[in-house]
């Protein structure tokens, strides 16, 4: 089964530099998207509840977007990205995650994502 991109906005009230480190560090991942993170360079280990997932940083801009693939997807187009987006008349900050999943999974994918973002607000106090 193939899986089908594909995209969540979420507003934040929070500068993107301070933003960016929630998303793009081993220890800002950790405080939201896993229970622990460890990174090898380009090599990001993600553990939950005991058990592991591999993902790859395959690009990354400071203050702006990082993109990972997680080992399972390797040699597909599946990835997932956090990208923050400014409003250039009012400055408004949202976060656009832009995912994968296989279509009887979405709304699971879909509400996984909003409970991630949730905590990530709740931490930050956005």
């Amino acid at each position: 089964m193939t899986k089908e991109k594909y995209q969540l906005e979420f507003p934040i009230h929070a500068s993107p530099a301070m933003l960016y480190q929630y998303f793009a560090t081993p220890s800002g991942l950790g405080e939201w998207f896993a229970d622990n993170v460890n990174s090898r360079g380009e090599l990001f280990t993600f553990i939950w509840d005991g058990s592991e997932e591999e993902a790859k940083l395959i690009s990354s801009k400071v203050d702006d977007r990082a993109k990972f693939q997680w080992a399972d997807d390797e040699g597909e187009e599946a990835y997932f990205e956090f990208k923050i987006q400014v409003d250039a008349l009012t400055k408004d900050v949202s976060l656009i995650i832009t995912d994968f999943a296989e279509e009887d999974e979405m709304d699971e994918a879909k509400m996984l994502w909003e409970n991630q973002i949730a905590e990530l607000k709740h931490l930050i106090g956005a």
